[in-house]
């Protein structure tokens, strides 16, 4: 696939601006007050001493423990209102305690530091709040880690081998649920009224349920907007498909503002075609041309393939529905006796394919697979496979909306990318389907 968009729509407000670009020039004059000279005398003595520069051990731990330690007894004053040592505390009602210390987890390593205390037990640090054990982007990366299909035990021991993180199995999984409320807005926000194309597609899981191990599929829906970006509306776990399931799915998009769909771009998901004349009686059902060619060569021996292939190609690219069916009958009186599994499967698609005869060549090349879907799932099913099962259908779904987000970001970000040949396709849209597309 192009790129799509998952569907991270959270707003980013004044002040994150502010609040990232002060931390920026706060990053910048840390890094400007540190003179070349001082940085090759750190070096040196590092190197004398027989200090490593990274790691648990090393100079840029020792560096984060300074500046954290600094940064809390800055906090400290501005709790107070006075600095250390500073007469006019004297009566305040509330002064400096000593210190407790604490290990934090950081991607430098484990830095030991001193908190300060007041006597009132009043202050709250910021940088390293109370009960917190990680900091810097130790979340991101155990989440980062996740998403590629790295197991908890895979990441416990790459955090401990890297970064000297002692990270339970216990930590990563509550970290990896941290994103637990973010699904939930995702799968509950708001989609676009018109989608000229939806394709949908799914991906076979192992998942525990009730004592057992079973198969059970997750059904993503990608829907292409009028502007030819790809949006991942939602993902559906199931074990069994039927027109009741597609029902409840299609409508869960309708309550979710919904109203037309063009062409859903499909392969034989049982009771999926019943389900969308059902919910949007006005939208075509196109089975996917791909599927049903990759579902003939089940039955055809490998000597056959290219002459079969080159014969099926006459169906469709046929101009019309009945050239289609002189190509198809064809078909069947050369190699229906060989193989008739090829032309039953041709038989029992035909109603869901022929729309697709109805199309120029610049539509066709948008709707003749669901390889836009197709993409997204290989690399679903890449990251899945690593877990062997899951424990539950809550697990499953952390792990694909994870993926989901990963593969936005790196194909295109919020945006997405767009769809080949877009354009020419859309204008065919608006004369084939007058007035249902609002531009």
């Amino acid at each position: 696939m192009s790129g799509m968009v998952v569907g991270r729509d959270v707003p980013v407000n004044d002040e994150d601006l502010q609040s990232a670009a002060a931390d920026a020039s706060a990053a910048g004059r840390l890094a400007a007050a540190l003179q070349p000279e001082a940085i090759d005398a750190l070096l040196a003595d590092a190197a004398a001493a027989g200090t490593p520069i990274d790691g648990a051990d090393g100079l840029l731990n020792q560096m984060t423990k300074a500046v954290l330690e600094r940064a809390l007894q800055g906090e400290m004053s501005h709790h107070l209102g006075y600095e250390r040592d500073d007469p006019s505390g004297v009566g305040s009602g509330n002064s400096r305690n000593g210190h407790g210390t604490k290990t934090v987890s950081t991607t430098n390593g484990p830095v030991t530091i001193a908190v300060p205390r007041d006597r009132n037990g009043e202050f709250e640090p910021q940088i390293v709040p109370k009960r917190r054990r990680r900091i810097g982007q130790i979340d991101e990366l155990v989440l980062s880690c996740y998403a590629r299909g790295m197991s908890t035990r895979d990441i416990e021991s790459h955090l401990g081998e890297v970064y000297g993180v002692n990270a339970s199995r216990e930590m990563i999984s509550n970290i990896t649920d941290i994103v637990t409320d973010e699904i939930e807005l995702w799968r509950n926000r708001p989609v676009d009224e018109v989608y000229p194309i939806v394709y949908v597609d799914g991906i076979r899981l192992r998942i525990r349920d009730k004592g057992a191990v079973t198969i059970k599929v997750a059904h993503l829906v990608v829907g292409v907007d009028v502007e030819g970006r790809k949006h991942a509306l939602g993902v559906w776990i199931a074990e069994a498909e039927g027109a009741k399931f597609w029902h409840s799915v299609l409508t869960q998009l309708r309550n979710r503002g919904l109203r037309d769909v063009l062409i859903a771009c499909c392969d034989g998901l049982s009771g999926l075609p019943e389900a969308i004349t059902s919910v949007f009686p006005d939208t075509v059902v196109q089975t996917c041309v791909v599927h049903v060619i990759r579902n003939c060569m089940r039955f055809v021996s490998y000597q056959d393939r290219k002459k079969i292939t080159k014969s099926m190609k006459t169906i469709y690219t046929a101009p019309t529905v009945e050239a289609a069916e002189l190509a198809l009958k064809d078909l069947d009186q050369t190699w229906g006796a060989q193989y008739p599994g090829v032309i039953d499967v041709w038989q029992r698609a035909w109603n869901e394919f022929v729309p697709f005869l109805d199309y120029p060549p610049e539509l066709r090349r948008v709707v003749y697979t669901t390889n836009a879907i197709e993409s997204i799932n290989f690399q679903l099913r890449k990251i899945t496979k690593a877990r062997g099962h899951f424990p539950s259908e809550e697990a499953a779904m952390k792990l694909i909306y994870l993926g989901l987000r990963n593969i936005s970001s790196n194909r295109g970000g919020e945006s997405g990318t767009g769809t080949y040949g877009w354009k020419i396709a859309l204008n065919t849209l608006v004369v084939h389907f007058p007035g249902r597309l609002k531009l």
